[in-house]
């Protein structure tokens, strides 16, 4: 509770240092999966029997709802306006704080999680989450579209164990070949409390008919070799060629710009984070991928200019004003602890261009402004004048945690609105 509650996402380097929460107030997170762009995504599992097992995309820093945000109490707890569905009621997802559900996927068992980026796979699976879920016996995709500055996602299933209820796949991964290679624990039940079976288990490859597996053959002690083994869609791999050109510096560099001008934006946003590193020159490749056509590639930039810790003042003050959502939610989480005396200015101008509806958005500027809100709704305040009082200036006092808000919640709570309005307003109040 200060501030952290139940099941937490973390990361740090590979030495330990610069341990931190990603996420947390997750009920039962399994596994993260990390995409080329460095998005997170995760499941999460409901209190066994609710049908409200979830897909996440991991808004950083962001308060996941399990348990309540101020009192920690349990979902099946009464509280003010709490939904009347027990998916939305679960995760508290009408409280101000709680970063929305990417996808409610009802029973199950969730297990492991990967990003598949390969191109042997149909297209439905290519660049998406490949997921397994025990409780019904089921390795599946769930296909993400933008929306606004987060996602909404569909399932499509990819293997289903409709043949042999006993199939519980555990994890997925991908192999060098771009296949994929399944676990399944293989038992009538799922969990740990009450195995059936403890002798059997399985590995299942998934691929195209007919494509024979075949490991394909690497070099990477040549700059050209890793670069190639760069664009593989196994992690290893990636790992291995990764560590060898980060390793090579300077004279990586024009091999890293040829692939960053390729026309497949995964390779690009790996060459990138390379770019990042090279040293007296990781500022000047992050500036320009900030004025990159592609949005997922500025949105790489910005996270890439955290890692290098840039000067966050001079870099958002031009992306705080792009025409994507997406780009300027990332701006909005990279305010987060940023302690410059600048941040309000900036994150007064991100509150502006708010449409009122984007809660995705709406939960990253409250990210944002965590441990500043009195001086950013101060600046923000200062910018629109009477307009707090509209629909989207409401939104925001709604989300605010300044030492003004009370008031300002009163006010609202005393103009004239329905009874579902009036309730919401309260329980922020």
């Amino acid at each position: 509770g200060q501030p952290f509650r139940e099941g937490m996402a973390f990361r740090c380097n590979l030495d330990g240092s610069e341990f931190e929460v990603v996420g947390h107030n997750f009920r039962n997170n399994y596994e993260l999966a990390v995409d080329s762009f460095g998005t997170v995504w995760q499941s999460d599992n409901d209190d066994d029997g609710n049908r409200a097992a979830r897909i996440n995309y991991v808004l950083e820093h962001g308060n996941f709802g399990y348990a309540d945000e101020v009192t920690g109490d349990s979902w099946q707890k009464p509280y003010l306006g709490a939904p009347e569905d027990v998916p939305h009621r679960h995760w508290h997802l009408t409280d101000p704080g709680v970063v929305p559900t990417l996808l409610i996927t009802g029973f199950g068992s969730p297990t492991g999680i990967v990003h598949y980026e390969g191109t042997l796979l149909p297209e439905p699976f290519r660049n998406q989450m490949i997921h397994c879920d025990a409780g019904p016996n089921i390795v599946r995709a769930y296909p993400v579209q933008k929306q606004g500055a987060g996602y909404e996602a569909q399932i499509a299933n990819l293997v289903h164990g409709a043949r042999d209820s006993w199939f519980r796949p555990s994890d997925v991964c991908v192999a060098p070949d771009g296949s994929l290679l399944v676990a399944d624990w293989y038992d009538p039940g799922v969990g740990g409390h009450n195995m059936g079976d403890i002798d059997r288990g399985r590995i299942f490859r998934v691929a195209p008919p007919g494509h024979r597996y075949q490991v394909p053959r690497f070099d990477f002690q040549s700059i050209d070799g890793a670069i190639q083994a760069l664009q593989n869609a196994n992690l290893e791999v990636r790992y291995l060629a990764w560590d060898r050109l980060h390793a090579a510096g300077l004279e990586a560099e024009p091999a890293l710009l040829k692939l960053y001008a390729s026309e497949h934006a995964p390779f690009r946003a790996r060459a990138l984070w390379l770019l990042s590193k090279l040293p007296q020159r990781g500022a000047e490749h992050v500036a320009r991928a900030a004025r990159d056509a592609d949005e997922d590639l500025r949105i790489t930039a910005i996270r890439a200019a955290r890692q290098i810790r840039l000067d966050l003042e001079a870099f958002l003050s031009e992306l705080v004003n792009d025409p994507s959502p997406q780009v300027r939610r990332e701006c909005a989480l990279a305010l987060h602890g940023h302690a410059s005396p600048a941040a309000p200015r900036l994150w007064s101008a991100l509150a502006r261009s708010y449409d009122g509806a984007d809660r995705w958005y709406l939960e990253a500027l409250g990210i944002g402004a965590e441990g500043q809100w009195d001086a950013c709704l101060d600046a923000w305040r200062r910018e629109v004048g009477d307009a707090w009082r509209s629909p989207a200036g409401r939104e925001i006092i709604w989300r605010s945690r300044a030492k003004a808000t009370p008031e300002l919640l009163a006010q609202l709570i005393l103009e004239p609105a329905d009874a579902t309005e009036r309730t919401r307003l309260f329980r922020a109040f």
